[in-house]
């Protein structure tokens, strides 16, 4: 049987190259941001400002994704940062996967600035899959204006492994033959999948490296770390047989929103909103035994402009806890403290339950997470959604816990 071709392409420092790209073509004379210590980021006056992407030179100085702008510029002084503006991310995004698929229609999208491509039946005879990733890779920079990374393998999780080599603008090939040569000798941190909770875990069984993981008994792993132990080891062989899929889901996204009856002007509140709209959508995900792969927050404020921002998950889950975590960070990346009108939680790229077994968090405590949402979930549905809630809620009389609504009986 004909070996996959599998191509990962990763657009470099996307958010940062998209304001490049729009500056220079409104003024070619402008400092291209992607050769300065740059950044994209939130107010530098609002507390909330987070680093949202940041150039080469700003990660020389210790500059990282997520960290808040106060310890970017106390890092690098010198920091240039520019706000996001989300429409235009989306412009160059629909622009980069439109070039993806006139090479191929399997294209499953999986944020806005990375895909995967299988490649197996566009690959002509006698033509080299390198030569086709760095032509597309090439055509991108020439026609958008931004660069990619491009990972060749027979599989998805080698292609994503090879993509995250070297950058910027490059492709890497990583077959099975090239696994214990270029896989094997990385920490085993550098492994997709494998955070900091797995890493910890691993250092105690005496596994540091990837070629350990691929080396290790697989009954130990199991022992100490359930499913996720199995997956991880037959990631670190280079083994996943998981289809490129760009068919969309039967299932349409499943999300709550509601208009205030307040100006909200301040995140505690915000947050209170968003979680108990997360109360509901993780309710009905799992009434569905289904699971999401996508979370998008909405916010509207008092002059009715509205903006939203999503996160592909690298797992699926119906967790309300983690859906709420996510919603709470698009939150901070998008609010610019202009006062609340309604807010909403979505979610997307919905897949049967279980997918469940890809999770962002460590697996033990996620069994432990998935039982308590069940519970709840059986408790209220016998008893009534109000027989239990957060404690965060107790002293709260302006909204429902579950809908974010105004409670009856309260004045405007």
């Amino acid at each position: 049987m004909k070996d996959r071709i599998i191509f990962h392409i990763d657009v470099n420092s996307a958010y940062l190259s998209w304001e490049s790209v729009s500056l220079l073509a409104k003024d070619p004379d402008a400092i291209d941001l992607r050769t300065i210590p740059s950044a994209v980021g939130g107010d530098q006056s609002k507390r909330h400002g987070i680093i949202l992407a940041k150039s080469e030179s700003a990660k020389q100085f210790g500059v990282q994704t997520g960290e808040p702008l106060v310890d970017a510029l106390r890092k690098c002084p010198t920091l240039t940062i520019v706000p996001p503006h989300h429409d235009l991310y989306e412009e160059y995004s629909r622009s980069f996967h439109q070039i993806l698929r006139q090479y191929t229609p399997i294209v499953e999208k999986m944020s806005v600035d990375e895909a995967f491509c299988d490649m197996t039946a566009s690959i002509q005879p006698g033509q080299e899959s390198v030569l086709l990733a760095c032509e597309i890779k090439d055509r991108i920079l020439r026609e958008l204006g931004f660069s990619v990374n491009i990972g060749v393998a027979p599989n998805k999780i080698l292609a994503k492994m090879a993509s995250d080599f070297q950058k910027p603008n490059r492709v890497h090939t990583l077959f099975y033959d090239e696994v214990p040569v270029k896989l094997w000798p990385l920490p085993v941190r550098d492994l997709y999948f494998v955070g900091n909770a797995t890493e910890k875990k691993l250092a105690t069984l005496g596994i540091h490296t990837i070629g350990e993981l691929a080396h290790a008994d697989l009954t130990i792993l199991r022992s100490h770390l359930k499913k996720q132990g199995e997956m991880i080891y037959a990631y670190a062989n280079g083994i996943d047989d998981s289809p490129v899929s760009a068919e969309a889901h039967r299932y349409k996204g499943y999300g709550n929103s509601t208009t205030i009856s307040f100006d909200v002007e301040d995140a505690f509140t915000a947050k209170q909103i968003i979680r108990s709209l997360c109360e509901t959508v993780g309710a009905r995900l799992r009434q569905d035994q289904v699971v999401a792969g996508v979370v998008t927050i909405e916010i509207k404020n008092q002059d009715f402009i509205t903006c939203s921002h999503q996160r592909t998950l690298s797992f699926p889950t119906n967790s309300t806890n983690q859906i709420y975590d996510i919603a709470a960070s698009l939150f901070d990346e998008i609010w610019d403290g202009s006062p609340i009108r309604l807010l909403g939680v979505r979610t997307g790229k919905i897949t049967e339950e279980e997918n469940l077994q890809m999770n962002l968090f460590d697996w033990e405590k996620q069994e432990k997470q998935n039982k308590l949402d069940l519970a709840i979930d059986q408790i209220r549905n016998k008893y009534g959604e109000n027989s239990i809630m957060r404690a965060s809620f107790l002293e709260e009389d302006r909204f429902h816990h579950m809908t974010g609504k105004k409670k009856k009986g309260l004045a405007k």
